[in-house]
């Protein structure tokens, strides 16, 4: 997805500590529940169970908590490199196979929608997948460890 982020150019806004589409609820597959206690299982310990808190204690029914494994302190993603493609897709402008094209409200401000579909670039098709779905929280906070 780093591709579809080169056509939006100044359009793309995301940028480390931006973290608006972080917050609220939202489906995960499997495979990326088990990417994710994957990659909680390469953090160093404090770190590691600072996320297992947050996910303990995560409101599901609150629509503007933060993801859990959201650091507070910086608006980093603590598991970045594993995160669930939902998350890999959620920004610059993507063309489902729908023919739909989403992006980030934050982004392309002031573009018609007819430039935001000239930049989407094509979803991956495991972001289409149809997979039993989890949530982060409830990913994490079951066990740090790969099941």
């Amino acid at each position: 997805m780093a591709e579809s982020v080169q056509p939006g150019g100044d359009w793309v806004v995301c940028r480390p500590g931006c973290m608006s589409c972080c917050l609220g609820p939202f489906e995960i597959s499997e495979l990326d529940a088990m990417r994710l206690r994957r990659g909680l299982a390469t953090l160093d310990p404090a770190r590691a169970e600072a996320v297992r808190q947050r996910a303990a204690t995560y409101d599901a029914d609150a629509e503007d908590a933060p993801c859990p494994v959201l650091d507070p302190a910086t608006g980093l993603c603590d598991l970045y490199e594993w995160r669930p493609i939902t998350c890999r897709v959620f920004g610059p402008a993507v063309r489902w196979s729908s023919g739909a094209v989403g992006a980030c409200e934050l982004c392309y401000e002031g573009a018609t929608d007819e430039q935001i579909a000239e930049l989407a670039v094509d979803a991956p098709r495991e972001a289409e997948e149809d997979l039993p779905g989890t949530t982060v929280a409830f990913a994490l906070s079951i066990s740090g460890e790969l099941h």
